[in-house]
């Protein structure tokens, strides 16, 4: 029997936590793993022997799916942990948890609604933590998202990508990815709704192209891609978002009109047909939000594989 890879010795736990924390470097070589066991390359079952837990204080259809099977098609093995199973409900303070989880288990991920808990649990885990969701970002989705714009369209590098709607979390996470991945961004929300100012000033501070306008067309013209998300997503107050202004947002037919001639639409799902988007825009030839789901599988796989540092 071959012995098990071995992973690369580290002081520190390789935590994916956000875009920002790393260098360009870095994440395009976690994507070049990605795409490489995407294609069925690399060592055959990486993860034999390691566990991962998956923390959900959030449901997820796409998170728990994909990192289950991602975990599993690297050979490795998987718990999951929700809200209802875990003592942190109980009293149980979050760093206990993170210590007796790494006890137990090769790598922690984390879907919560504090980016606070997601901090902690990584200070005290002596294994990788990974985001796989909190109101702050969404890391994971934009190395998916990345992936999904260069199989159809080659680097993303100087492209021009246009957001439309909500300053959430997965639209932080694209300014992230802007600044990491050399592309220009263009982000239109009404006032109400605009990214944090923060995030904003770490993209100029850093060199990144994004600019936000409350003019849909601006934001859209001659754009490669153009993307959205929910107007409100689970366990948001439906009050914080005024449902006339983010009308005005929708990804309509029209809009996609002004985007370059071969632009992309993404939506990192699930999707309201009708509110945030047209169907005939998300179901229609510019779609390639499916590819995108598609892409969390095989993203999250990098991830995984980096943060255990077995294809470094």
């Amino acid at each position: 029997m071959s012995a098990l890879p071995q992973p690369v010795t580290a002081a520190e736990p390789r935590h994916f936590l956000d875009l920002c924390d790393f260098d360009s470097a870095t994440l395009r070589r976690i994507l070049e793993i990605s795409s490489l066991l995407k294609r069925g390359g690399g060592p055959r079952a990486p993860l034999a022997g390691r566990t991962l837990a998956l923390l959900f204080e959030k449901p997820s259809t796409r998170t728990r799916v994909s990192f289950e099977v991602a975990m599993r098609q690297l050979g490795g093995e998987v718990t999951v942990l929700t809200d209802r199973d875990m003592q942190l409900g109980r009293g149980e303070t979050i760093a206990d948890t993170a210590r007796v989880l790494s006890r137990y288990v090769d790598a922690i991920m984390l879907r919560t609604d504090r980016v606070w808990k997601l901090k902690e649990l990584a200070a005290h885990a002596t294994v990788p933590v990974i985001n796989g969701l909190t109101e702050a970002s969404h890391p994971c989705q934009l190395m998916a998202d990345v992936m999904t714009f260069e199989e159809h369209r080659g680097p993303i590098a100087g492209e021009t990508i246009a957001w439309l709607g909500d300053g959430n979390n997965v639209a932080r996470s694209w300014v992230h990815a802007a600044v990491r991945f050399g592309f220009r961004l263009r982000m239109a929300s009404p006032q109400s709704c605009q990214i944090p100012l923060e995030t904003l000033a770490w993209a100029l501070r850093e060199g990144g192209d994004v600019s936000i306008t409350r003019d849909p067309a601006e934001a859209v013209h001659g754009a490669r891609a153009v993307v959205t998300d929910c107007f409100v997503s689970m366990s948001d107050d439906p009050g914080r978002n005024s449902a006339a202004e983010l009308a005005h947002y929708r990804a309509t037919v029209a809009l996609m009109r002004q985007a370059a001639p071969d632009a992309l639409f993404l939506h990192c799902l699930p999707a309201h047909r009708g509110e945030e988007v047209e169907g005939d825009v998300i179901d229609g030839h510019w779609s390639v939000v499916f590819d995108e789901a598609e892409n969390r599988l095989h993203a999250q796989k990098g991830i995984l594989a980096w943060a255990l540092g077995l294809l470094s």
